[in-house]
Formats: structure tokens, C-alpha cells, sequence
């Protein structure tokens, strides 16, 4: 008798057996996202710079460095992985499943374009815009900042075009090159003490900072993995005083090194999720990291808390008189209305409708700024392509998706937290 029900339950169990033997829907994402990193790590190898940031198993970028795929191959492995993805039931997910499937379909997207870019398909600036970074960028025509810089030259008058009026008045705001180090550190610790306030960093967590020449961008952060970075500043053109705060809390707190902190506590470490062991630039994850980034700066000094900062402790230490500090920050406040001219230049540039002088010559005289940083403007231009759109668009998403949680600002802090801490898409930010 006792056979007999012993052979009966084994019988039950054979038939549920299919059903329990099935892999989870989540553990397929873990699959997926093992076969993403490896993707992402041989697309490296195809395109110097793909790969920001890495911190996962050595072994596996020790086998994507000796043994990377063609990119025929990678780009049919994308497909592959975009099919498997589709094929994942969302209603069988946990909801932070949701959101993982979410970002790792954006990110295989964006490694589709990038590959086809590699390959020689050619795309308009709003669609590679969208194909890797998940957003369709506004387009303003140039004449659209005409009526802004009107408004700036009555901060400014005198004599001669207005950039260079507004280039010399900024030439009184340079932190000398022997001051430049006392006065970056001074910032990164006041950011990094904001930051902090509303936010639980990881134990050691760290960075070094390092000056740096030759570069197509002003700061760098290089995550390094275990709460560790390194910043870089780019010291090839003069620093003005309005930069060291706006460099500390981009590069660092709650910027780049507490976003990618935090990803790797809360996701890589707490969860297992190893995409997020590698960051590929050219991604939705860029829009997220620049746009929150380049937000935080207001979040962490709101009102007028930048300046009275810079005015009591940055000045001194620049050499610079602190009692011109509201001017400068007044005509600092009024150009960055200018920041998304760049989206257009870019789509000019790229697609062959204005040439590189006539280019330079818009930056020169939109961005309100020298030749030299035109030009610096305009590498970057070339080198990073519509990467452009994810400081100026990143960060009004980011703004208005934070500032919805109402005017309190450790409700707004919570939200910055929530952004820089989970798997965010850019279609999160419209929540």
C-alpha cells in the first residue's frame, strides 16, 4: 500500500515536472544579461572607448579581448538577444524584474545601432539619437537663440561682438593654474558632504583626482569598480570659477562616481545583475548618467546656495574677489539657456549641412565662447556624435521627473536617489 501511494505521488510529480523544470522568467534574464556583458565587451574590443566601464569577472574580458566576434557576428547576436528579451513574459516578473527587462531591452537596442553605425549604416542625428539613447531630441533652429543672447548682451555691454565681450568678462573668473587643485578639492568635498546628507554611500567608497591634457572633454570620471574612481580634469583651456562646483558634483557626488557606487551595491552585488558590471556609453544609460549628473548640481547648491558657496570659500582660495561673484553668477545662469545650441550644431555638422568653420563659427557665437573652445566643442562633436543631447535633454529630464515629487527637498533627494539607484530608462523619467 505504501508502494503503491509512493508510485502514485512520483507519477504526480512526473506530470508537474515540466512546469517546475521551465526556467523562471527572471532566471532567463540573468542569461541574457550574462550573454549582454560578454556582447558589450567584444563590441569594445571592435570600437575603442564602447566600453566606460567594467568591473565584472576578469576572465570574462581577458576571453572578449583574445577572442572578439566580428561585428556581423555581434550584430546577429544582438538580434538574438533583442528576440530573447521580447520572448520573456513581463507578467510572470517581479516588478523590479520589469524594470531590469526594461533597460536591458534599451541597451541591446542601443548596441544594435551602434553595431549597424560600425557597419557603415548611416542615420539621421534624431534617429542615431534615439536608437542609442532611448529619446528623440527637439531640434531649435540656431535663430531660436537669438532672442537669449539678446537678453545676456544688457548683461554685458560695451563694445564689440558680444562673445567677445562675454569671453573677456569670463577671463576675470579663470582659477589660476597653481589654485586649481585647493579649489576642486574644496568643491568635491562640499558636493560630497551634500550628497551625503541625504544619501547612504558605500563604505569605502573613494577617488583620486588627476589633471589631464589633450582631451576632447573638460572632466572625466573613470569607475574603476568597488566604490572606487578616478577624476579627471582636462586642464587644456582655462578653468573658470563656476566649473569646480559644476565638475565635483557631475564627476562625483551625487554624479557620476555615487551613480555607478550605488548601481554596483544595490544591483551588481545585492541582486546578481552583472549588466550593470558594464557600462557602454553609447546607451540609454548615458541619457540617465549625464542628465542626473549635470542635475545634480542644482539639487545639491539649490537657489542660491552655488554661489554663496563659491563667494565664501572658492574665491579666496582662487585669488579672486568675492564680491563680483553675483555678477559672474548672473551671466553663468543666463547662458546656460544656450546649453542645447549644441544639439544643433550637431545635427548640422553631422549630416552635412554646415561645414566645420561655419560650425566652429556657430559655437563661437552661441556658446558665447572663444575659438579655441569652439573647437574643443566642436572635437568633442566629432568624437561623441549625438552623445551631446544627454547633458542638455538628460538633464530637463531628470529635473522634471525629480521636481515632480513636490517642492520638499528631501522628497526630491529620495527621487534623485531612486533614478541614480535602479534600472532607469528614459521612459521612466515621464513618470
Amino acid at each position: 500500500m505504501i508502494l503503491r501511494l509512493a508510485a502514485a505521488a512520483a507519477a504526480v510529480a512526473l506530470l508537474a515536472a515540466p512546469a517546475l523544470a521551465a526556467p523562471r522568467e527572471g532566471a532567463k534574464l540573468d542569461r541574457i544579461a550574462k550573454d549582454f556583458v560578454r556582447l558589450t565587451l567584444e563590441a569594445g574590443e571592435r570600437e575603442p572607448g564602447y566600453v566606460d566601464a567594467y568591473y565584472g569577472p576578469a576572465d570574462w574580458a581577458a576571453a572578449a579581448k583574445a577572442r572578439p566576434r566580428e561585428v556581423p557576428a555581434l550584430r546577429a547576436e544582438t538580434d538574438r538577444l533583442a528576440a530573447a528579451l521580447k520572448a520573456v513574459d513581463g507578467k510572470a516578473l517581479r516588478p523590479d524584474e520589469v524594470r531590469r527587462k526594461a533597460f536591458l531591452v534599451g541597451q541591446v537596442k542601443a548596441a544594435q545601432t551602434r553595431l549597424a553605425m560600425l557597419a557603415g549604416q548611416k542615420f539621421s542625428f534624431q534617429d542615431e539619437a534615439e536608437g542609442l539613447f532611448g529619446v528623440r531630441p527637439p531640434i531649435k533652429p540656431l535663430g531660436a537663440y537669438d532672442p537669449i543672447l539678446a537678453e545676456i548682451d544688457k548683461l554685458v555691454p560695451g563694445q564689440g561682438d558680444l562673445a567677445t565681450r562675454v569671453t573677456a568678462f569670463q577671463a576675470r573668473y579663470t582659477i589660476p593654474a597653481d589654485r586649481l587643485e585647493p579649489v576642486m578639492k574644496a568643491a568635491i568635498a562640499e558636493c560630497k558632504a551634500r550628497t551625503e546628507a541625504h544619501i547612504a554611500l558605500p563604505k569605502g567608497e573613494r577617488f583620486d583626482l588627476a589633471f589631464v591634457t589633450k582631451k576632447p572633454w573638460s572632466g572625466y570620471n573613470w569607475y574603476k569598480g568597488g566604490a572606487q574612481s578616478l577624476i579627471e580634469v582636462n586642464t587644456d583651456l582655462p578653468t573658470p570659477i563656476s566649473r569646480a562646483v559644476d565638475l565635483g558634483c557631475h564627476e562625483g557626488y551625487p554624479g557620476h562616481h555615487v551613480l555607478n557606487a550605488l548601481l554596483e551595491e544595490k544591483l551588481t552585488k545585492a541582486k546578481g545583475w552583472v549588466e550593470f558590471s558594464v557600462y557602454p556609453l553609447f546607451s540609454p544609460q548615458s541619457l540617465i548618467a549625464e542628465g542626473s549628473a549635470n542635475y545634480g548640481v542644482k539639487l545639491a547648491f539649490p537657489g542660491t546656495e552655488k554661489v554663496a558657496f563659491e563667494r565664501r570659500v572658492l574665491y579666496p582660495l582662487a585669488g579672486l574677489d568675492p564680491a563680483t561673484a553675483e555678477t559672474y553668477d548672473a551671466l553663468v545662469r543666463a547662458t546656460a539657456d544656450l546649453a542645447s545650441v549644441q544639439n544643433t550644431v550637431a545635427d548640422l555638422y553631422l549630416s552635412g549641412k554646415m561645414d566645420k568653420e561655419a560650425a566652429v563659427a556657430a559655437l563661437a557665437k552661441y556658446a558665447l565662447t572663444t575659438r579655441a573652445k569652439a573647437e574643443k566643442s566642436l572635437s568633442f562633436i566629432e568624437t561623441y556624435r549625438s552623445y551631446v543631447i544627454n547633458y542638455n535633454l538628460g538633464q530637463d529630464m531628470v529635473r522634471a521627473h525629480v521636481e515632480r515629487a513636490g517642492p520638499s527637498l528631501d522628497a526630491r533627494w529620495k527621487r534623485m536617489e531612486a533614478v541614480i539607484s535602479q534600472p532607469t530608462t528614459p521612459a521612466d523619467l515621464a513618470r
